[in-house]
């Protein structure tokens, strides 16, 4: 199924409140709400061929496309729990996803119906109640894609040390590599400009991983501690999906934290807030025809009826500018052409 709506007015927002930009306030982050709500909007990757962003909603198996050039929105749907999306390097009408355990390819231009799919590979027999949760595509357009154990939908309870990191390539399809395990919920992944190092999330361990990374092998070594977020005492929630700019400055999703947070992974010092209207915040990346532009992913799937209603934009990809920085292309899947 496909759907699609154009959002002709957009509606500004600074720290949760209406906002109208002036020329004295050219410091302050400009926040827009750029699509309508959905449950869980979570993935965000930039497709700079086409000026598309997609994302998912992932209990719901939505994978949704926002066109910048006209801010439509259109969505297709898969059958069952679907994130990450990855754009392919040679065919710009192909997606890389994780729906449930396994890794799919789907032909869809990001307009238009679904076309063929085609599992690729299928993770984590040992554990059947897991899901793919988060993942993106380094360099060489090997994917690297996490699980998450299975959560109570009930209690909210999620069962621990389900998770893994998998490394997949062209040619490991049959058996793709453990990198990372155990982990509980398999979350934001970056690597800097040197493409030397690594940066991981394991959302309940509350910080940030750095890695060394070495690109020819595709291999990961030495872990530290880069940031922890136990060291913010004025903030809450839990780090989710995660992107950085050519700073080599990350950005962090706070879920139940409301906001956004920019931290330096050499010092772990954190050096901005941006507060968003919305409690859970999920992901970010950089778009926008010149990288500009921090798209940021939120939800309501765990908000009461209430919690709703105080915040209503909730579920919402914001788009956020002003902030003095940017990021660097997306990397492109390269694991198959054609389905």
């Amino acid at each position: 199924m496909i759907g699609y709506i154009f959002l002709g007015c957009l509606v500004c927002f600074v720290f949760g409140s209406p906002y109208i930009q002036t020329n004295l306030e050219l410091s302050t982050p400009i926040i827009q709400q750029v699509t309508y709500p959905i449950d869980h909007a979570e993935g965000p990757s930039w497709d700079a061929r086409k000026n598309i962003l997609f994302y998912v909603d992932i209990h719901t198996g939505r994978v949704f496309s926002y066109h910048y050039n006209t801010s439509l929105v259109h969505y297709i749907t898969l059958n069952g729990n679907v994130t990450p999306v990855v754009t392919s390097e040679n065919n710009p009408n192909l997606l890389i996803v994780g729906l449930n355990r396994s890794v799919v390819a789907v032909e869809w231009d990001g307009t238009n119906e679904i076309g063929n799919q085609r599992v690729l590979t299928t993770v984590s027999e040992e554990f059947p109640t897991s899901r793919m949760n988060d993942g993106k595509a380094d360099k060489e357009g090997r994917l690297w894609f996490g699980t998450m154990g299975a959560e109570n939908t009930s209690t909210g309870a999620l069962t621990p040390n389900n998770g893994v990191l998998y490394k997949i390539t062209k040619d490991n399809l049959d058996n793709p590599a453990i990198e990372i395990a155990p982990v509980n919920i398999s979350n934001g992944l970056a690597w800097n400009s040197a493409n030397d190092l690594f940066y991981y999330i394991d959302t309940p361990s509350l910080t940030i991983v750095e890695y060394q990374y070495d690109d020819v092998n595709g291999t990961i070594s030495n872990p530290r501690v880069a940031v922890n977020i136990r060291s913010f005492t004025n903030l809450t929630g839990s780090p989710d999906g995660m992107t950085i700019d050519i700073d080599d400055n990350l950005w962090i999703a706070l879920y139940g934290g409301g906001a956004i947070i920019k931290a330096d992974p050499k010092t772990g010092e954190l050096l901005q807030v941006v507060a968003l209207p919305a409690r859970d915040v999920t992901s970010a990346i950089w778009g926008g025809p010149d990288l500009d532009i921090l798209y940021v992913t939120t939800s309501r799937v765990s908000l009461t009826s209430d919690e709703k209603k105080y915040y209503p934009e909730a579920g919402s990809v914001f788009a956020v500018t002003n902030l003095f920085t940017k990021g660097r292309p997306v990397f492109n899947a390269n694991i198959v052409d054609n389905i």
